[in-house]
Formats: structure tokens, sequence, C-alpha cells
């Protein structure tokens, strides 16, 4: 029994009424498909660079733009040289999302730039022309840090000043982590920053097993580090390092007087150069082997200072530590009496905004008061906690009259100026009409959050509408018409065609040597760029392990050959049996070696290298496309 044949009796239908049901499915999202089809969306121009890079070391700078433009200006890149660029390059993508079919495409433009001096730098906004109409970038802000001071120190031409130098040797002195502390002297619930990065002048590959403090004394807040966060360079005490965010969070001292974070550790994995075991000759950095060492990293201790709030507090100090501001809102200040009125209170500043106690609002005793309904909004940053806290009161007043609800005031310390300071706010005067309801014949509305025994009295009958209904005539019926027949028509000739294509379709999947044939120029396609990627990244290795894999995945699905019966051996017999040329034949042999070579070649024009690789993969694909001969 065939694949297909035992999945359609799993299922409890034919290969007919599959065929049909399939069709009409596909039917119904094509014309969902005209209705929802969408055009390109907004025009979008951004511009991206590293946040920091370093003088004499070169760094891309790119516009991204998903429409094809012209007339690209750049700004003035002020402390900065264009050693090479425009490199454009362009991709696109289709997805059909719950019948939407979103088309997206990029083009790129890539510029080399070389740091010059020192200093923060601002790259304003390029321009490009799309439709006529002209788009601005946003602004990148780029700090350039100094050389290293060993470097600057060095004369003659073999300094390579911009560059991070990488050792071999693991020491405190190219391997260690800092706990950064934003403040060591502070104020009791005065938030405090503290950041463990990791400084390398080594080649890290991975980080394990960290072991934080679980800072006693302390309320801690995360603040949230990126996901897809890298190595970036950084100057330390006049060198230059690849640093790390490992660990950052808020902190919010609850005790007084000197107060010591124990230290955090972890394991650090270098890649190192293996230990030779002869001695060493000019072709040794063609040959050379590296190993992983775990290095056990450990930090000092961080010490601060925490100071108590000064006495005596004030009777409504709110616990907040920082800043803060008050304001009320009123939903009316008239009303007829058993009509509910909402007061709002907002709270907005930074600090231990977590600390913050509800304000009470005094009310009249004829105020029928619920509980109040609270909404916090608070944010956690690399300048700390920071946001609002919205109360909102439900009040109801049974009997008419004037009434005031008084003046609030509440205090805070502010870090600022050392000091408690009080919000205020004004008194509220309402005035209370007599309604329609009153006594024990008013109702009684639900309260906020969930009031028990909510009953609404007196309202058996209620809302009878008197006027003349409105009478809509029936809409027009759309079977029979003109449309329905074109429509049934189209749709019966998609089906038919549909049909003969799906069964078409059918049996070449079922043919899974001939699936692989079709699509090996296609999936060689894909790994190339992948390929392309990691060459514009200059990521050496990863390069040419991708060319390999889709030199020889190719090989692969052409020629219906597991890889791993691929060899050097019996490629020139196998590519000869499908009629591709010997020099074909020899031009992919020496492409292999040539990959081979430049994947563990340390010396040598590097970029150039690769683009040759990529340039020939490209060719001999398209070549061996058109020449090997179907089985």
């Amino acid at each position: 029994m065939s694949q297909r044949a035992f999945v359609n009796e799993e299922l409890g239908i034919s290969n007919e009424e599959l065929f049909i049901v399939m069709c009409e499915v596909f039917i119904v999202h094509c014309a969902l498909c005209i209705v929802h089809c969408k055009g390109a969306d907004d025009v979008k121009f951004t511009a991206s660079a590293p946040q920091r890079v370093i003088v004499g070391q070169p760094f891309q700078l790119v516009f991204s733009v998903n429409e094809n433009g012209k007339n690209l200006r750049l700004p003035d890149v002020k402390g900065f040289e264009i050693i090479a660029g425009p490199y454009t390059s362009t991709s696109s993508s289709t997805q059909i999302i719950n019948g939407d079919i979103r088309t997206s495409k990029e083009v790129r433009y890539t510029y080399t730039l070389l740091p010059e001096k020192e200093g923060d730098y601002q790259i304003q906004s390029a321009t490009i022309v799309v439709k006529k109409e002209k788009y601005y970038s946003n602004v990148l802000n780029i700090k350039v840090l100094p050389e290293d001071k060993a470097s600057q120190s060095q004369q003659g031409g073999n300094s390579q000043s911009g560059q991070i130098r990488q050792t071999q040797s693991i020491t405190s002195e190219n391997l260690f982590i800092r706990p950064i502390i934003s403040r060591t002297k502070i104020k009791e619930q005065e938030a405090v920053v503290l950041t463990y990065k990791l400084y390398a002048r080594v080649d890290v590959t991975n980080i394990q097993s960290p072991k934080f403090p679980d800072f006693k004394g302390f309320l801690v807040q995360e603040i949230e580090l990126p996901q897809d966060r890298t190595m970036q360079p950084d100057n330390y005490e006049g060198v230059n390092y690849y640093t790390y965010d490992l660990r950052k969070v808020l902190l919010f001292p609850q005790e007084t007087g000197k107060i010591s974070i124990e230290p955090m550790s972890c394991d650090v994995i270098v890649r190192v150069r293996s230990a030779q075991q002869r001695p060493r000759s000019i072709f040794d950095d063609f040959f050379d082997t590296y190993q992983e060492v775990s290095k056990t990293v450990t930090t000092s201790k961080v010490n601060l200072t925490v100071e108590p709030l000064p006495q005596p507090k004030p009777a409504d100090f709110s616990g907040v530590v920082g800043k803060l501001s008050l304001s009320t809102k009123v939903s009316a200040t008239e009303v007829e009496s058993n009509q509910p009125i909402t007061i709002t209170l907002k709270l907005q500043g930074s600090g231990n905004l977590k600390m913050l106690k509800n304000p009470t609002l005094q009310f009249p005793q004829d105020f029928e008061a619920y509980e109040p309904k609270v909404t916090n909004n608070f944010s956690t940053t690399a300048t700390g906690l920071s946001g609002s806290k919205t109360i909102e009161y439900l009040v109801i007043p049974r009997h008419d009259g004037d009434f005031v609800i008084p003046a609030l005031t509440l205090s805070y310390f502010d870090v600022a100026s050392d000091s408690y300071k009080t919000l205020s706010t004004e008194e509220i005067n309402i005035r209370v009409n007599k309604g329609a309801q009153s006594g024990s014949n008013a109702p009684v509305v639900s309260n906020f959050t969930g009031q028990e025994k909510v009953e609404v009295l007196a309202t058996d009958i209620r809302y009878i509408n008197t006027s003349a209904p409105k009478i809509k005539p029936a809409e027009r019926i759309i079977a029979g018409t003109m449309f329905f027949w074109l429509f049934y028509i189209i749709s019966l000739v998609i089906t038919i065609g549909l049909i003969i294509i799906f069964r078409k379709q059918a049996r070449d999947n079922a043919n899974v040597a001939l699936m692989r044939n079709k699509k090996a120029n296609k999936v060689a396609r894909r790994r190339l760029k992948v390929a392309e990627r990691e060459y514009k990244a200059a990521n050496k290795d990863t390069f040419y392990d991708e060319i390999l894999k889709a030199l020889w995945g190719y090989l692969s699905d052409k020629l219906s050959i597991p890889v791993s019966e691929l060899n050097k051996d019996n490629i020139s017999l196998r590519l000869s049996q499908r009629g591709v040329s010997e020099e074909v034949i020899a031009e992919f042999m020496k492409l292999l070696n040539d990959c081979e070579f430049e994947r563990y070649a340390p010396i040598g024009n590097k970029e150039s290298a690769m683009r040759h690789t990529f340039e020939s993969t490209e060719k001999l694909i398209s070549t061996l496309e058109s020449t090997v001969k179907k089985v």
C-alpha cells in the first residue's frame, strides 16, 4: 500500500473527495485574496550602524528601504571617512495570512566607514526618493572609542591601531567581570542600578553557570536585557575590550548603614590555540588547531553606604523616594441624587513606586463610597522604575445639597533636593440636586470592584418603547442573478484546473527522487543566501561551512545520492555519467579544495577570497543545473 493511500484510508475519505475538499478550500482562499489582497506597506527608510566603534576600525553603515528608490543622498558624516560603498543588495518575500497576500521587499545600501577621531558623533538623516516622494532616515548616535594605549605608543606600519587584539593567554587582565554600581552612597529606598559586565580580550564562545548573590537587604527589580545582544567594544582604563552585559538589576535598599553585596561568578568558555607538540614552523599558522578552555571568573564585593531618611517623617508620607506628581479629575461637579460620580487620582513619577500607598479621600457622610479601582502602569529601565498609578473612586450622593470633598495632601522624599516635598489637590465642590428617585426607592448600583449582593429595585418595568417600529425592506437575494451564475462558472473552471494540477503534483510528490532533483537548485540558492549574509558579516568559518553545504547538498539532491555516500573519489564518475564535461568536474574539485584551504587559512585577503569563492559557487551551480542530465 502506498503512503498516500494509507493516509487516505486513515482519514476515511477517497482520493476524489480529498481533491474536492482541497479545491473548495482553495477557491474560498482565492476569493478572499481577491477581496483582501493588499499592496506594499507604507514606505520605511531606516539607517543602522553599531552604537560603539573604535578609532581606525572600519564598520558598516546600512540604509534599508522597503521599495525601489533612487537618488540616495548621504548626510555629512563628520568624524568618519567613507572608504567603500554603496554596495546594493535586494531581497523579497511573500506571505499569505488569513487570505491576505503580503509582499515585503528590502533594498539595502551598505557603506564602509572609518572612524577618524574619538568622541560622540551623530549621523543625520539620509534622503531617498520613492515614487516621486522624498523620505528621510532616522538619526544615528555613534560613540567612537579611543585607541588602546599600547597601540598609540607603537610605531611603524605594523600596528593595527583600531583592532582589539585578542590574546591566547587567559589572565585577570584580559578576562574579568566588573560589577558596575550607579551610586555607592544612597538614601534608604533610593533606587540604584547594578550591572554585571564581562570584559574580554580573548575569544569567548560561551558563558555557563552564572551564580549571582541573593541581594539580601534589597528589593530587587530585574531590568530586561535584549535577547539578541552581542559583545560590544568598550574602553576601560585606556584599553579596548569586547564587553557583554550578564545581568542588570534595580536595587532598593531596605536597611541602612554599610551594606556589602557578595561576589558573583561564572564559567567562561574561551577558544585558544592548542599546545604545540613539536617546534613551530612558518607553516603552522595554516594548520593550527584550537580547543575550548573553561575559566571561572569571580567579581569583587560591592560596598554601599545607605543613609536613613530624615526624621521626623511627615504624617502623610507616601513611602516614595524619588520624584512624584499628583493630578485629579472629577467626572461631574453637579449631579442629581443617586447618580454616580467618579473621582480619579493620578500619581506619576520615578523611584520606588511599588511602595506607594493609596491615598485616602474623605467623603461626606451622605456619600456612599465603594472600593477604589487601582491601575498600575510601571516600567523598569536602565534609569530606574518609572510610570504611574491611577486610582478611581466611585461615590453616590444619596441626598441633595452642597457638599465639599476636602483637599488631599501627599508627601514624598525628593532625592534631588534631599528633602521632603508635599503635593496637594484642590477641594472639590459638588452640588447635588434632588433626583427623581430617593430614599428607599433609590437604585443600588454595582460597585467598581465586585460589591456583593448587588440589587436593582423598583425597576420591574423599564424603558418601554412606545414609538412605531421601523421596518426595513428585505435584502435582495443574489441567487439566480448574473453575478451568481458568473461566479459559479468561474469557480467550476478553477476547480477543474486545480484537480488536474493537484493530480500531477501528487504523482510528482510520490517520486521523492524526482522532487529532490527539481528542488536541488532552489535549496542550493537558499544556502547561498545564508552564505552571502555570513560573507557580509565577515564570518569566515561559517561562510565556508555554508558554501560546502550548498555544494555537497546540491550534488546529493541532483544525483539522488545520500551525502554520506558522496566523496571526492566518486564525484568525478557520478558527474561524468550524467554528461558533465571534464572541465566542469575539474572546476568543481578545485572549488572544494579551495574552500577547505581558505577555511583554515589565517592570512591573506579574507574578503577577496570569500567574494571569489561565492561568485565561483554561484556560477558552477548554474553550469551544473544546465548540464546534468536527468536519469
